[in-house]
């Protein structure tokens, strides 16, 4: 499956997205960033997409098509659990577009993600939901998936990011 086209029913396509689709994949980024109304701090470009994705390789996308149309992607990386001893996946992005909502496609990017999970004896699927998100809240619900509401997110980032690395030098 990790390198292979996968195909399903209803005219969905998946397919592991290469490097000429650097421009589709910010084409995705900021329509997700669009609907959660923060397109503002996309600072994403072709270039550090290009260098992230495919020349670094820290981050993995699948394409899903429809029609042979691109439709939603989904953007992934490893993660590890001390506790489990094992790697996980966590999904930064899932986003299909909205008028191939409630077809059945995000559905379908979830399952191909837990089964590419189990592929590569992964512990977890993980991801993160903006809280104002009540249709993808309970999508997710719907899946399976459970909050992790006693765990806070911390960031640190930009000029504080910088201040911290320099701290104790």
């Amino acid at each position: 499956m990790d390198n292979l086209t996968d195909t399903r029913a209803d005219g969905f396509k998946l397919r592991f997205a290469e490097e000429a689709d650097v421009s589709l994949i910010l084409e995705f980024i900021k329509e997700l960033a669009e609907y959660e109304n923060l397109l503002d701090q996309v600072k994403a470009t072709q270039e550090t997409l290009r260098e992230s994705i495919f020349k670094r390789r820290v981050a993995e996308v699948v394409i899903a098509e429809y029609e042979n149309r691109p439709v939603g992607y989904v953007l992934f990386f490893h993660n590890f659990s001390t506790f489990e001893g094992l790697p996980g996946i966590y999904i930064e992005d899932l986003y299909v577009r909205p008028e191939l909502r409630g077809k059945g496609l995000g559905k379908l990017l979830l399952s191909f993600m837990a089964e590419l999970a189990v592929e590569r004896n992964c512990a977890r699927l993980e991801w993160a939901c903006l809280d104002w998100n009540e249709p993808s809240i309970s999508f997710y619900k719907k899946m399976g998936a459970a909050a992790m509401d006693e765990w806070t997110v911390y960031r640190v980032s930009g000029r504080a990011l910088n201040d911290l690395a320099n701290r104790y030098i």
